[in-house]
């Protein structure tokens, strides 16, 4: 009705790349319905590897800017919402044909705001390191992150230095990282921290498995 020819379809799209390989069209329509998902952008590689005249236009949901990103790293020349008018996705057929990108600005402005301003997600890295330390070692890396040397927790804690530094040298090695500045870096990043005030790490009493060394004053 619109001056188009449709060539091909195929569903699901895994069989787009054979039809489109094939049928060579000059636009290939390729709908999703998970663009974050690994892998679904396979067909668009193939189809652009083998036949790289064809314009392909992915129809799917509002995509996470990674959906968006991950859709033109595989060679899609245009994305447009699934529920789009059909005036929309014939816009996004003929700028693609024409070799530009159509993208919506409004899709590209919703892409914009979740990269700027992010979804606060739950930190499982955090609760893992957190599983890895004894208590005794969450008060030694919060001692750590607050930039206490070792004569500073050993007192601060009331064990001998060389207590601490072994109390220290267990943190680094359990968490697998070089430094105490790494060590800080990556409770901070983490979370891991702020987790150990909610579980109460250091309100329970240590066992002798915590001190690996007699305290002494």
């Amino acid at each position: 009705m619109r001056g188009h020819r449709v060539l091909a379809a195929a569903a699901p799209s895994a069989g787009a790349a054979e039809l489109v390989v094939s049928r060579a069209p000059e636009v290939c329509l390729l709908g999703t319905a998970a663009p974050a998902r690994p892998g679904v952008f396979d067909p668009v590689v193939r189809i652009k590897k083998e036949r790289p005249q064809v314009a392909v236009v992915v129809l799917g949901p509002v995509p996470s800017p990674r959906g968006i990103a991950a859709a033109f790293a595989a060679g899609a020349s245009g994305y447009v919402r699934n529920d789009e008018r059909i005036e929309g996705v014939e816009r996004a057929m003929m700028k693609a044909r024409a070799g530009e990108s159509a993208v919506s600005p409004q899709l590209l402005q919703q892409a914009f705001e979740e990269l700027l301003h992010p979804a606060a997600q739950p930190d499982d890295e955090g609760a893992r390191l957190l599983e890895l330390l004894t208590p005794r070692e969450v008060e030694v890396l919060m001692r750590v992150a607050d930039g206490e040397d070792t004569r500073l927790i050993a007192a601060g804690m009331d064990i001998a230095p060389s207590t601490a530094r072994t109390h220290v040298q267990r943190v680094l090695m359990k968490l697998e990282v070089g430094s105490r500045l790494e060590a800080a870096a990556l409770a901070a990043r983490t979370g891991l921290l702020e987790r150990a005030g909610g579980r109460g790490a250091l309100g329970g009493p240590t066992g002798p498995e915590d001190d690996p060394a007699p305290s002494t004053r």
